[in-house]
């Protein structure tokens, strides 16, 4: 087999890989309920955590939540699937701007 048949194969594994991350990550579903109620408590320390959307460079799946300024621990407050989520991340929580990491 050629140097070419390999990098097809690592590169076919890849793309699989990064597919099924996706599939898993959105069956997890979303701690907000349809009406931008969180299903669950998750508070928000601006001199500890920094609001973060964190998007995937395999899948798009974009996530908000909140990054440790300590230690870079990430906690998900919820999936973003259309720009209005991401409005409503920003309602719930108050704030201005969010920025993003790939």
């Amino acid at each position: 087999m050629g140097w070419i048949s390999w990098v097809i194969i690592v590169l076919a594994v890849g793309i699989l890989a990064c597919f099924g991350v996706g599939i898993f990550r959105k069956k997890q579903g979303s701690d907000v309920r349809d009406n931008g109620e969180l299903t669950k408590g998750i508070s928000f320390d601006p001199e500890k955590q920094e609001p973060v959307i964190r998007s995937s460079i395999c899948t798009g799946e974009k996530v908000a939540g909140f990054k440790s300024k300590e230690d870079g621990h990430f906690t998900e407050v919820m999936v973003l699937r259309t720009p209005k989520d991401e409005e409503r991340f920003k309602e719930m929580y108050h704030l201005d701007s969010v920025k993003t990491e790939y």
